[in-house]
């Protein structure tokens, strides 16, 4: 068995690059350092470690170029946007520094004659972050700066496909002079990874993929008493009411169906229109979406980029055919994208409408840039269709009438709501899911509870 990982670009199927998977040895060495340094970390200031975090990620953004463009070569994110997630890394990052201070405070209780009661958020110890290549960058940030805030150390596994950003990050953290041993970096296969899961040498594991991979982080945890936080997808809906702002609500929904070539966790797959906009609606939103340009990611030119491999785009092609076969209509004719090719990942956006919970593409997560439509009579009959899922990310209403919004966003079982956007994630606000998309949350005040365990102090002074 190899213990190489390749890189296979998506722009042209080249290998980018090459690094080997970490050996037995080599993870128990970080491992044995982590603990090492982490016993050493949990007594430096706060006011230390924020420092120390803002200088790495100024150090991060000052490589905004480079980073941005092995980004773009290792999964396929056009360049004109790559630079985006260089930011909302720092955006997220200088939040939780920002924040630090209210979120690890002690909560003090109320006085009580002759004791002095509070409770201290500790740190948890080795926090293993899993990161994933859709979004390699802000992904993984969201856990690394409040974990290290709290006094872990951090253990970061990335996505075979992205493993330079794993790499980069850790770089600027230690251009920073953040201690050895306090944030490392390992490459690894799945089964290795799992056994780290399982060694019982880690505190507490953030995972970010499918929900397969999800169930199997679950198993290898088992026993261990650590720690979980996994965030496993979803299929997200949008619902755009009779008295929605078209143009806003094409425009908004458009990009959160196709950006990243579809491939995010909270974008959109599935829309319920109102009957009496549905025409319109439809016929702006198929509009906009021939003028995406799918070209090379390293193309300053293109607007939809190769999905991350080929066998991704098949599976999407697959649910599409399907789809079709059960009566749906696609209005996109992929003879028109001059890239997409079968077999290929670069892939055609497709509008699919006619189509129904029979249809796997609109239950089952694609990942990809197709959106299915469908025609709803009233509010409840959309509300029933969007929680008709076993994924529960996002979920967004398009409205003016903000209220009625609020009132049925009560009823949408879903870990955000969006009322007028979507596919956007607040660092002040929890990240987090329901159902079959997952466990616990990251950033918000809230994010730092995953990273820290409460300690008691019950002091006695007066005998």
């Amino acid at each position: 068995m190899s213990n190489k990982q390749q890189v296979i670009s998506p722009i042209d199927g080249s290998v980018y690059l090459e690094r080997n998977d970490a050996q037995p040895k080599q993870v128990d060495l970080a491992l044995d350092l982590a603990r090492r340094a982490q016993k050493q970390w949990r007594h430096s200031s706060l006011a230390e470690r924020k420092a120390l975090c803002r200088a790495a990620v100024k150090a991060f953004v000052s490589n905004k170029e480079t980073v941005a463009l092995e980004l773009c070569w290792q999964m396929g994110r056009p360049i004109r946007y790559a630079a985006g997630e260089v930011n909302s890394f720092a955006e997220r990052a200088e939040y939780m520094i920002d924040h630090a201070d209210m979120a690890l405070a002690p909560l003090q209780q109320e006085e009580k004659a002759g004791f002095i009661r509070y409770i201290r958020r500790e740190p948890v110890g080795v926090v293993l972050v899993i990161a994933p290549w859709n979004y390699p960058l802000h992904t993984p940030i969201n856990v690394i700066v409040p974990a290290l805030l709290a006094g872990n150390s951090v253990i970061l596994k990335h996505s075979s496909q992205t493993p330079l950003c794993a790499e980069r990050i850790c770089q600027a953290f230690a251009q920073a002079g953040l201690p050895e041993g306090v944030l490392q970096y390992l490459h690894m296969d799945h089964r290795s990874t799992e056994a780290l899961v399982a060694s019982g040498q880690v505190n507490h594991v953030a995972f970010t993929g499918s929900v397969a991979a999800g169930r199997k982080i679950e198993v290898a945890a088992a026993g261990q008493f650590i720690g979980l936080g996994l965030e496993l997808g979803g299929k997200d809906p949008a619902y755009i009411r009779a008295d929605a702002d078209l143009d806003y609500a094409i425009e908004s929904t458009v990009d959160g169906a196709f950006f990243n070539s579809g491939q995010s966790c909270c974008g959109l797959e599935r829309i319920y229109v109102h009957e009496s906009v549905y025409d319109a609606y439809v016929s702006g939103f198929v509009a906009l979406t021939k003028a995406f340009n799918l070209g090379r990611s390293d193309d300053q030119n293109t607007t939809l980029g190769p999905m991350v491999r080929a066998s991704a785009a098949d599976f999407v092609r697959q649910q599409i055919v399907e789809a079709l076969d059960q009566g749906a209509v696609a209005h996109i004719n992929p003879k028109a994208f001059l890239m997409d090719q079968p077999g290929s990942p670069y892939m055609a956006p497709q509008v699919l409408t006619q189509v129904d919970h029979r249809m796997r593409v609109m239950t089952e997560e694609s990942f990809g840039p197709v959106v299915g439509i469908m025609k709803v009579a009233n509010d409840e009959e959309a509300i029933g269709l969007m929680n008709d899922s076993d994924l529960g990310l996002t979920a967004a209403i398009f409205t003016q009438d903000i209220d009625t919004g609020m009132a049925l966003g009560d009823q949408i079982e879903t870990g955000t709501f969006f009322i007028n956007r979507c596919d956007y994630l607040d660092p002040a606000l929890a990240w987090t899911g329901v159902k079959n998309t997952g466990r616990g949350c990251t950033l918000s005040s809230l994010g730092f509870e995953a990273v820290t365990q409460p300690k008691s102090y019950h002091i006695k002074i007066k005998l």
